[in-house]
């Protein structure tokens, strides 16, 4: 962060500063184990957690002030309404003191994916910031946008929500000058009830857009299509299926864990390599070139940069154990990540078989049993010769499956599921793991493959 002043930081969070002289600072933190001399600590309230109890071991540890909602007694204080509120408030000050190329990336599945592709991209074009890991709630964002000083050049930002009205704080904080909606699924579909509330939510992007900023969007997703003609400002598409679509994937062949295929943009064609499989990461590097397109990029030069693309730790992380293949993909389900993983164990060569382990898809709400009985009706013999299924919900999966003719075993234990995993697998297996987060399936990969990179 470049330097501000305390009088500064008060005046963008609508503060009042009190025992508090003024003097400038690099740093604002949340957490008391990162704080450094001079910096400025935030003190956040949750439901679980109170940052204040930590306000004058902050100030010990040598933060010049405390950004609180009260006075605290012998602590510099900048005093608020509220914490949370003015993490946002000064990173949407801060954020605007510099212009670069701001791209804010949201949708159901995919936003972590597309914005490690566009800022890899972009990287080969300019010094790129991007959101750490999937920082993107109303505490992660802001630490991002803080992380912005006048070396760079483009920044890609990730937005995460659970309901409405996030997304348009997150957007009015960052202020994108283009936007990028993956696709329109089910994930918090408990709390937005219906796929038309998810992709009001996902809208809501637009709320800290100029009126011409432009929006790209999936050209296939029928909930997206529409926005081409429906908003009035520039609508980009990408996509497979969307003959018309501005950006589109044709000739796709998969082969030695690389995707080859061809992207048709306003009449030329770029050949691009990414070294990973599945359509869904056509998709993504289709949004991706978009992207370089629109900052001013050469075709050739997009694609050099997508052929170094890398998939992160548990996101479909491909790796090959020993006389086995193992796909771990256990940070997030829902029933179109799990079509998409599915369809990547599908097209895998393999000596052995093809096995899939899937747990929950957790947040579904009332729709979860509907929802994981699709999944199950995804899973044919030609993807999956074995099907192991673990979790409460998780057993409607194995049911619509077993209906499909794939042979199933359904657990209720990790400990079982391990177990039978182990007398099952065989030399020249290839192994998915997918579930929610919370179902924490990594742990039984990791048990069955103790050198498996988590």
């Amino acid at each position: 962060m470049e330097q501000v002043t305390l009088t500064e930081i008060a005046q963008a969070v609508g503060g009042t500063l009190s025992n508090c002289p003024d003097c400038a600072v690099t740093e604002i933190s949340t957490d008391t184990r990162t704080i450094t001399p001079g910096c400025v600590f935030l003190a956040l309230r949750g439901t679980r957690f109170d940052g204040h109890t930590f306000a004058k071991q902050a100030c010990e540890q040598g933060a010049v002030a405390v950004i609180s909602d009260h006075v605290i007694p012998d602590c510099p204080c900048i005093v608020v309404d509220s914490t949370g509120k003015a993490l946002l408030a000064f990173a949407a000050y801060y954020r605007r003191k510099f212009q670069p190329f701001f791209v804010g990336v949201t949708g159901s599945v995919g936003k972590t994916t597309t914005k490690n592709m566009i800022a890899l991209v972009l990287s080969a074009h300019c010094k790129t910031l991007k959101t750490a890991g999937n920082l993107n709630n109303e505490i992660g964002l802001p630490k991002t946008l803080m992380g912005l000083d006048s070396t760079y050049k483009a920044a890609v930002v990730e937005m995460g929500m659970s309901d409405f009205g996030e997304i348009s704080r997150l957007s009015k904080a960052a202020a994108p000058s283009i936007g990028v909606i993956t696709n329109i699924g089910f994930s918090h579909i408990a709390q937005l009830k219906s796929q038309e509330g998810i992709c009001r939510a996902k809208l809501e992007i637009l709320d800290g857009m100029a009126a011409d900023a432009p929006l790209v969007v999936n050209g296939d997703d029928p909930y997206l299509i529409p926005l081409k003609t429906t908003l009035s400002r520039p609508v980009y598409t990408y996509g497979i299926k969307n003959a018309g679509a501005d950006c589109r994937a044709e000739r796709i062949v998969s082969e030695n864990g690389c995707t080859s295929f061809d992207l048709c943009w306003q009449g030329t064609v770029t050949s691009v390599t990414l070294p990973c499989i599945g359509e869904h990461n056509v998709m993504n590097g289709a949004a991706a070139f978009c992207i370089g397109m629109l900052a001013g990029m050469e075709p050739e030069e997009i694609a050099g940069a997508l052929r170094t693309y890398q998939p992160d730790g548990m996101r479909q992380n491909i790796q090959q154990i020993d006389d086995k293949t193992v796909i771990l993909d256990c940070y997030n389900a829902s029933p179109d990540s799990m079509r998409a993983s599915l369809s990547v164990l599908g097209q895998l060569s393999v000596t052995g078989r093809r096995i899939g382990v899937l747990g929950d898809m957790l947040e579904l709400g009332e729709q979860s049993r509907q929802l994981h009985r699709m999944v199950g009706g995804l899973v044919t013999p030609a993807q999956v010769d074995l099907l192991f299924c673990y979790g409460p919900e998780s057993r409607y999966i194995a049911e619509e499956a077993a209906k499909q003719g794939v042979p199933v075993q359904y657990f209720t234990e990790k400990e079982a599921l391990t177990e039978q995993l182990r007398r099952s697998l065989q030399p020249g297996d290839a192994v998915l793991f997918k579930a929610s987060r919370g179902m924490q399936l990594e742990s039984v990969a990791k048990a069955l493959f103790p050198a498996l990179a988590v």
